[in-house]
């Protein structure tokens, strides 16, 4: 079986990653799971192989001497893949992660319609997507690039390692540089784009101090900055967010990060009670005169979960809230809600208080 043959046989079982590892048959991950494609192990000159077909010759010269190597690979007509390739026990493995060429609208991906919609109407500000690794940051920035795109006439520059989604123009300009290929880092890439007359900047990841200094000065600078962090719900972000910075600086950044911040959506993907997929389960915070208040003073941040819970009116939520919602309109099992809760009890309470204790 070749390269194409084998990937197109995974996106036709919806994995949403690819494994190639000496000693085991090619695998998938499919809803969550990890599934063989075949029983032949790999052996190490096929997974060389492999990667040789993935790489062109100047990025397998740049693995070589590095061992790892970040990039992408499109397979026309059949889907686009983020990967990594990396060297282990003197053999070489590879991690893709299969990336649709259709970008999703927000519905499709279970998003809040109304609220990216009006996160996407700031001229000015910072929007984080957090969460783990898989639990779909970069496609959910890719909706929001895209409907920027299609409804704004804006210059979108994005700074990505490596680019996932494609954006062709459509209203808007959208600039796609990739970390390594077109500039040196993301550091570096911020540094110029205030030269390059963004009305939005996407940075792929807020990975050091530097970056993430750049990204609020930007947000306070008449540009709308969207990011990801990996973090898991509001009050870890924010924490986060300061933690980059030394102690004598810190009461600054928050006053910053107050100021410019709209939004954070933190989010995973959860098994389907149908086991037919996975689906979006977030927390949305919106940055209220209140939950201002909250950053500003790291006393008063832990509130910040109170404000959740209590100003639902504007779309806001715990994570935990949204566990109810899945898990009463049948989308994830009980076991999978306390599995995934921050706080397994306050949800067995919240899902008695609305009536449903019976199917517990």
């Amino acid at each position: 079986m070749t390269i194409t043959d084998l990937l197109k046989q995974m996106v036709a079982k919806r994995a949403s990653d690819v494994h190639l590892q000496v000693g085991s048959p090619p695998t998938g991950r499919i809803d969550g799971r990890l599934v063989r494609f075949g029983d032949k192990n790999l052996a190490p000159s096929d997974a060389e192989a492999l990667a040789r077909v993935l790489l062109t010759p100047e990025q397998w010269e740049e693995f070589e001497y590095k061992n790892e190597l970040d990039f992408a690979y499109t397979l026309p007509g059949v889907a686009r893949f983020s990967c990594n390739v990396f060297r282990q026990r003197s053999s070489v493995g590879i991690v893709m992660r299969i990336i649709g060429e259709v970008i999703p609208s927000f519905e499709a991906l279970g998003l809040p319609p109304q609220n990216m919609v009006e996160f996407a109407a700031f001229e000015r500000g910072l929007f984080l997507v957090t969460g783990q690794t898989g639990s779909g940051k970069s496609m959910t920035l890719a909706s929001l690039v895209d409907h920027i795109n299609r409804t704004y006439t804006y210059n979108v520059i994005t700074v990505e390692d490596p680019i996932e989604m494609l954006h062709k123009n459509k209203q808007s300009i959208v600039v796609q540089r990739e970390v390594g290929a077109d500039t040196k880092d993301f550091r570096t890439a911020l540094k110029y784009s205030m030269r390059q007359d963004p009305d939005v900047i996407m940075i792929g990841e807020m990975r050091d101090r530097e970056t993430v200094e750049a990204a609020l000065s930007a947000a306070q600078t008449g540009h709308l900055v969207l990011s990801t962090l990996h973090t898991n719900d509001s009050i870890r972000t924010v924490n986060r967010i300061i933690d980059f910075f030394p102690p004598h600086e810190r009461d600054q950044i928050r006053i910053m990060l107050a100021d410019s911040m709209i939004g954070i959506l933190s989010q995973r993907l959860l098994p389907r009670a149908d086991n037919t997929g996975r689906v979006l389960a977030y927390e949305l915070l919106i940055n209220t005169p209140l939950i201002k208040d909250y950053i500003k003073d790291e006393d008063k941040t832990p509130l910040i979960k109170e404000a959740l819970i209590e100003d639902n009116v504007r779309g806001m939520h715990t994570f935990d809230q949204h566990l109810v919602v899945l898990y009463t309109s049948g989308l994830i099992t009980m076991e999978e809600a306390l599995s995934s809760a921050t706080s397994p009890h306050e949800l067995r309470l919240m899902v008695t208080r609305m009536g449903t204790a019976g199917v517990m």
